[in-house]
């Protein structure tokens, strides 16, 4: 077996050196023709599709109640340690800011967070971590909602990827549903790895 070793190392490395001396002439992508498909009510698709993962859909029609209309909400009720960092939403009794390490957060009930936008096509919605000190209790809280301004949905992924910016952090990540698995034997579970539920709601 000793003998082969050789051998074999020197026709691995043939074959390294034969790629590599393979130079391919760069070629430009091809235009993008198809600028993807469109919804005649862009919330409406977001919301089938998010419902069709085990997400929530509310929208508040009325700028001044939408606190009020939060208040209601069973996940905000039935919660005890909550996190909030939408401005003008004074639902938190847990400030982040004050938490130094992220394990400690293993007690959150609710996260509540703001989106940058949401898209119709897979009903996600992009969220970066420019207001959340800990990007883990983005997966540890039993329960998150995202709050996203109303204008702020677009119909697919390729105007999605045309709006993607990142600040002095540089973190973001598209949510879409609550957290699940359907690994062992085909069966889907709702909540095992992350939240167990999540709810977008969309405010004027």
């Amino acid at each position: 077996m000793s003998a082969s070793l050789p051998a074999d190392k020197n026709a691995r490395q043939s074959i390294l050196e034969r790629i590599r001396s393979r130079e391919l002439p760069p070629r430009e992508l091809p235009p993008l023709f198809d600028e993807g498909i469109r919804y005649a009510d862009r919330w409406a698709q977001f919301q089938e599709v998010l419902s069709s993962v085990g997400g929530q859909f509310l929208s508040v029609a009325d700028r001044d109640g939408v606190a009020a209309t939060l208040a209601k909400l069973p996940v905000v009720e039935s919660s005890r340690c909550r996190a909030c960092t939408v401005p003008d939403l004074h639902f938190g009794n847990l400030d982040l800011n004050a938490v130094d390490d992220p394990r400690d957060l293993a007690g959150l009930d609710l996260a509540i967070f703001p989106g940058q936008f949401a898209v119709s096509e897979n009903g996600a919605v992009w969220v970066t971590d420019e207001s959340i000190r800990h990007r883990a209790a983005l997966f540890i809280a039993q329960h998150l909602l995202l709050v996203v301004r109303q204008p702020d949905c677009v119909d697919n992924m390729h105007q999605a990827y045309q709006r993607l910016a990142f600040g002095e952090r540089g973190y973001g990540l598209f949510i879409s549903g609550p957290s699940k698995t359907a690994d062992i034997e085909q069966s889907l579970v709702i909540g095992a790895h992350g939240p167990r539920s999540l709810t977008v709601v969309a405010v004027p």
